[in-house]
């Protein structure tokens, strides 16, 4: 892991400073945020997407990924060699602070809890509140709303929580960084359609980072169904999967959870996974919530030890 040469103290106490600071104050600002800012230059290359053959947007699809990753890559370098000229007291609250925006756990369970609140009380809100999970059809009918919603709590444990901070573990800042713009050029561009060509690169980059944190989070969530004692559950679910599914780490969070909630989810006319041993009601958002605030904690506190653990290994 490439952290500033501050020792394993500093190293440790980025990871549990980020977290605290996540816990207490959610996001950022959007004005400071990095990923609004990834957001928008891929905002602005795309505008300049050529409407040319599919092998043109293609190659103009590699060159977004490569600038946008590239860019990741030099911000969490810079900051690296800014975090090794600071003396540790300050090189600690600094890091904390960027690794935090690479990472979100209270604003995942703060929007699922939105969904599950007015979905007893006024559908319509329900629905827009969905807006800040998924990006399907929101029109939906409440069971359906219900299994979005645990789906995306599933999909975005991996996604905004458990992978920004393996990379962290494995390549400090830079590593976190490089994945935060992958999966954010994943999710702007990396869909069937209009982006069919230009997103191609996004979405192989996105699948192939997240293939080892995806199946993480799924044993994760096995290893947590012990506490309901559904962890047998949980792991069928996880063997039986549909196969093919939509991409490669599409559905490996989500069966998990299924699983370990007993609950069956899907999405109309494209998979189901889990058994319906218990209807999919308002509750099921709770209990999915739950299970992430534990889960996040868990890989805040690993990620934590094992940083503290290489940067030992590796400066003393």
């Amino acid at each position: 892991m490439i952290l500033a040469p501050h020792g394993w103290p500093v190293a440790l106490g980025m990871v549990l400073l980020a977290g605290l600071i996540d816990v207490a104050a959610g996001e950022l600002p959007a004005a400071l945020h990095p990923v609004v800012w990834m957001g928008r230059l891929i905002d602005a290359l795309q505008a300049r997407l050529p409407r040319r053959r599919a092998a043109v947007q293609l190659v103009y699809g590699i060159l977004v990924f490569v600038v946008v990753a590239g860019i990741g890559a030099v911000a969490g370098a810079g900051f690296n060699l800014l975090l090794a000229r600071l003396p540790w007291w300050l090189a600690l609250p600094v890091g904390a602070l960027v690794l935090k925006t690479t990472f979100s756990l209270r604003g995942l369970v703060v929007a699922g809890r939105d969904v599950q609140r007015d979905l007893g009380r006024d559908l319509r809100a329900a629905r827009a509140d969905l807006a800040a999970l998924v990006s399907r059809d929101r029109e939906l009918p409440p069971r359906e709303i219900v299994s979005a919603a645990v789906e995306s709590l599933a999909e975005n444990l991996n996604d905004s929580v458990v992978a920004p901070l393996f990379f962290f573990v494995l390549f400090g800042l830079p590593g976190a960084l490089v994945y935060r713009a992958v999966n954010t050029m994943d999710a702007m561009i990396g869909y069937r359609g209009e982006y069919e060509y230009v997103g191609k690169a996004a979405a192989r980059g996105d699948d192939a980072l997240n293939w080892i944190p995806a199946r993480l989070t799924a044993l994760l969530l096995v290893a947590l169904g012990s506490l309901r004692g559904t962890a047998r559950a949980a792991w069928v679910a996880l063997r039986t999967r549909p196969r093919p599914a939509p991409g490669p780490n599409k559905l490996v969070a989500i069966s998990a959870m299924a699983g370990l909630l007993g609950v069956q989810l899907e999405k109309p006319g494209s998979y189901a996974v889990g058994l319906p041993e218990r209807p999919l009601e308002a509750g099921v958002i709770g209990d999915a919530a739950v299970v992430v605030w534990v889960a996040g904690g868990i890989s805040l506190g690993t990620a934590a030890c094992l940083a503290a653990l290489l940067a030992w290994g590796l400066w003393g």
